[in-house]
């Protein structure tokens, strides 16, 4: 199967016409390197430059496909064009296939290249002047640099740069594909927190709300209805502050509004009478010192989740249980309530609470589990306190 040689650049093929018209008309103009004197000039016949200069002119075609391949033909075809009376077009596309071998070629091509022309330089320079003892013959090594030498090492500070500009290119799109993976977990991240401190602060007003209104509704007792109705306005009226305070957080410049306070722990009473008002039986057992204001903030919510869940699902007439207890460099969150099935009216529920109180312990790098117990549902989680845990 005949090997297709790659199609060459469009500026190649503009090089190699013009090289080959530059050299043909030099020599119609009878313009040789060497006078027909010289010694060099072996073969002194008009044909005898032609080919060096065609063959150049054809490796010019292959500097950017295959460079190596056009260097190595080129070479031949320069020290043919030695031994003829010579064409400065010829010299002049060997340059350049020089240039192209070290900037297109391979790594391991760009580092051999230079070198070999250095030692054909020093070569140059020194075996003349042994040989003919006289400063002139220092001259060959210098058109030896100028043909080899320079060319090379002009691909080379070009190829650098050209690579330079490359690792440049990628590493500033690496840091744009890492800053865009950044913002993406960036608003992740602030998309769960906001889904848990909606659900937080407004499920268990509203599923208290779903539960009185259910029982206004079946039980034809109109002082129960008025005690529903009573819990659910009051339920309303907290959600719907809840609601304003999650607003005054998301809202943009908001310089209007007043700062949301963070609950704390401070609030574990008020939270728990609430669930009272609510027809839960709660009590609360808080054994702690100052926590950092994160692990204060998750387990305000992690109580309030509890309460939330253990309203919608717990027996009516069992006792919530709520401890939390420091010790070890560790506050230790522990929620029960009776387990089992509830003839009352219940709210649905959509297991987004347990995912809510999971991320947030794990957040803190704490542990959490939740599950029956026996006749109890109950919940722990374990949280760092100390100041080299995170936060």
């Amino acid at each position: 199967m005949p090997v297709r040689l790659p199609r060459p650049h469009r500026d190649d093929v503009r090089i190699a016409v013009g090289g080959l018209l530059a050299g043909l008309i030099l020599i119609r103009l009878g313009l040789y390197s060497r006078s027909p004197e010289d010694p060099m000039s072996v073969l002194d016949r008009g044909w005898a430059v032609l080919v060096p200069l065609v063959v150049t002119a054809g490796c010019e075609l292959l500097r950017r496909t295959r460079p190596r391949a056009a260097l190595l033909i080129g070479t031949v075809a320069i020290v043919a064009d030695l031994v003829t009376r010579g064409c400065l077009a010829t010299t002049v596309m060997f340059t350049d296939l020089v240039y192209a071998a070290v900037l297109y070629g391979s790594a391991a091509s760009a580092r051999r290249i230079p070198r070999i022309t250095v030692l054909l330089t020093v070569l140059g320079s020194v075996v003349p002047f042994a040989l003919w003892r006289t400063p002139s013959a220092l001259l060959i090594g210098a058109g030896v640099a100028l043909v080899s030498l320079v060319p090379a090492g002009t691909g080379w500070v070009v190829r650098n740069h050209r690579d330079t500009a490359v690792a440049e290119r990628l590493r500033a799109e690496q840091t744009a594909l890492l800053a865009e993976m950044d913002r993406t977990q960036a608003v992740t991240a602030e998309r769960a927190r906001v889904a848990r401190e909606l659900h937080d602060m407004v499920a268990n007003h509203l599923s208290a709300i779903a539960i009185h209104s259910t029982a206004a509704l079946s039980l034809d007792d109109p002082e129960t209805s008025r005690e529903a109705l009573a819990v659910i306005r009051e339920n309303s009226v907290a959600g719907l502050e809840e609601m304003r305070r999650l607003i005054g957080i998301l809202r943009d410049g908001g310089a209007e509004r007043e700062p949301a306070a963070t609950p704390t722990l401070d609030g574990l009473a008020t939270l728990v009478d609430s669930a009272r008002a609510n027809g839960l039986d709660v009590t609360l057992d808080a054994d702690y010192e100052s926590v950092p204001a994160p692990v204060e903030l998750a387990a305000y919510r992690i109580v309030q989740e509890s309460l939330t869940n253990a309203l919608k699902h717990a027996d009516p007439g069992g006792r919530v249980a709520v401890s939390l207890a420091q010790r070890d460099g560790v506050l230790d969150i522990g929620v029960t309530s009776p387990y089992g099935r509830r003839d009352g009216p219940r709210a649905p529920g959509s297991g987004a609470g347990l995912t809510g109180m999971r991320e947030r312990v794990a957040l803190l790098g704490g542990t959490f589990t939740a599950g029956p117990d026996g006749a109890r549902w109950t919940v722990r989680a374990l949280l760092p306190v100390t100041e080299g845990d995170p936060a």
